[in-house]
């Protein structure tokens, strides 16, 4: 039958959607109409509106590089990246989960590094931070032999990826807990750091005011046969930008507690001080164990 107004147009739509073989395909997409639709209508989008839309979701897909994700920017900016992680971790958002976005920055292939070693592979001047942490399973029991890929932000706020003055995979290593479930390892304090801002999230950020910093971070990717892959952040609450991170991504229980030191170091003699330790705990749910796709080579 011929369209003969707005009303009608929806109902057409849906119809066509609901023929999708694919069943959770057709869940998808039969929601994904009504959404849009449904926003189009409460606010009453304008031709020229539509038009700047399409032609914004078009650079931000030629904005993509080796090095820089602007759609993972973009949805962290949104809140919806942390939206989805929350929805799907700690028994469908009802507790307290590890899990967190897994940002634009995680590469493939980081050096592996023996626990006790460090991450810093070229001249990073910054504070010493040792870091302590343990992998556990829901009721606490320590998961032994799990792969924790490890990554941060420069003291200058830079993945090494973004520098030319750092190393290849500085800051970045692959640690294995032992038999308590357990790895450790060397570093140098991280700090907040702005996100990229030279593209569409940039001009967003500036339309609303918003700042473009996230408060200081330690990322963590934990892979473990049987559990699901566990993506994690640990923030540092002293950091001023704590309850304003531009991604959204800061949760109570993903803030560390990072102790500053200011003594000597009992084992490493190099270390006068201050220094800074993290302890933190990781907890692994049960499921299946799958490497996201890399946002940058």
């Amino acid at each position: 039958m011929p369209i003969e107004s707005e009303s009608d147009l929806t109902p057409a739509v849906l119809a066509v959607m609901e023929r999708t073989r694919d069943p959770r395909l057709r869940e998808i997409l039969v929601a994904l109409v009504k959404h849009l639709h449904a926003f189009c209508r409460e606010a009453r989008l304008t031709e020229p509106e539509f038009r700047d839309a399409t032609a914004i979701l078009n650079e931000i897909g030629q904005l993509q590089t080796d090095s820089h994700n602007e759609f993972v920017l973009m949805a962290g900016s949104l809140g919806v990246s942390s939206l989805v992680c929350l929805l799907n971790n700690g028994n469908n958002g009802q507790t307290e989960t590890s899990q967190s976005l897994l940002g634009p920055f995680w590469r493939l292939n980081s050096p592996r590094v023996e626990n006790g070693g460090t991450i810093i592979r070229s001249q990073t001047p910054g504070t010493p931070l040792f870091v302590q942490g343990k992998v556990v399973d829901r009721v606490g029991h320590p998961i032994a032999d799990a792969e924790v890929d490890i990554w941060h932000a420069s003291p200058v706020g830079l993945y090494e990826n973004q520098d030319p003055d750092q190393a290849e995979m500085n800051l970045r290593g692959k640690f294995t807990t032992d038999d308590h479930g357990r790895f450790w390892f060397r570093t140098v304090k991280m700090v907040g750091y702005p996100i990229p801002t030279g593209g569409v999230v940039g001009r967003l950020l500036a339309a609303q005011g918003r700042h473009p910093y996230r408060p200081a971070h330690l990322h963590a990717l934990i892979f473990k046969k049987g559990y699901k892959t566990l993506i994690s952040q640990v923030f540092d609450p002293s950091d001023p930008n704590i309850d304003s991170d531009v991604q959204f991504g800061v949760t109570s229980t993903l803030t560390g507690d990072f102790v500053r030191h200011e003594g000597p170091h009992g084992e490493h003699a190099d270390v006068a001080g201050p220094w800074f330790s993290l302890d933190y705990t990781y907890v692994m749910e049960p499921g299946e164990a799958v490497l996201p796709r890399a946002p940058i080579q």
